[in-house]
């Protein structure tokens, strides 16, 4: 008689090696004008935070990832950084003008790092959120003891983890505002990712509210 399959062992490591490949082959370095080399040197520090936090992940599934590195907005913009994004083979796009989304700035509530990249530690795309105002998701998600992400965070985890996107499982940024009633949001558009904006007052059926444990930097 056999007995169970052992559990998959979760490799902190690989998955940090995989996204900066990742980013490094989609350009990130020309974009954020540094070379190849330095590129990976800026990173790197990130990848000891990994290894520290390794024994507590999980693998990644399509409702959570164990980590997101993140280039900030201020090094690649989304103009630049959304249109690496690929979902099923056709590269994301941003909604009307696209520096209109740049915009939106973290809101008080959430400490977004200074720094020019950092982690997202344990993602959640918020499916149980759908159809939750994201006035209400925000509250909802700060009695988690979680934080929501912000606009250029969405995009860095559909960039580096596509298959959290998909359709009837998009979801809201609400740690972004731009002083009005918008809140952006990242869904499926002609089959392909868009980040755009939804009413923070709105509920959509389709549309979650995405958040992380922590962000963390050196």
């Amino acid at each position: 008689m056999t007995g169970p399959a052992p559990a998959e062992i979760f490799d902190a490591a690989a998955e940090y090696d995989r996204q900066v490949g990742r980013l490094v082959d989609l350009g990130y370095p020309v974009l954020a004008l540094r070379s190849t080399e330095d590129f990976v040197a800026m990173l790197a520090p990130l990848r000891e935070l990994v290894l520290t936090r390794a024994g507590s992940m999980t693998s990644p599934t399509t409702e959570g990832v164990p980590f997101v590195v993140v280039v900030s907005a201020g090094l690649v913009p989304a103009s630049s950084s959304m249109p690496l994004t690929s979902v099923r083979g056709k590269p994301g796009f941003v909604s009307g003008d696209t520096t209109e989304i740049e915009r939106f700035r973290p809101i008080a509530e959430v400490d977004v790092p200074g720094a020019a990249a950092y982690l997202l530690l344990d993602v959640e795309r918020g499916s149980d959120l759908r159809n939750e105002r994201p006035d209400d998701a925000l509250v909802s998600i700060g009695a988690r003891g979680r934080t929501p992400l912000t606009y250029d965070e969405g995009i860095a985890l559909v960039t580096l983890h596509p298959g959290v996107l998909e359709k009837n499982h998009c979801f809201s940024l609400v740690a972004s505002r731009c002083g009005d009633k918008r809140v952006p949001a990242i869904w499926i558009s002609d089959g392909a990712a868009k980040v755009g904006w939804c009413w923070a007052g709105n509920p959509h059926s389709w549309l979650g509210s995405a958040s992380c444990a922590r962000r963390v930097t050196t």
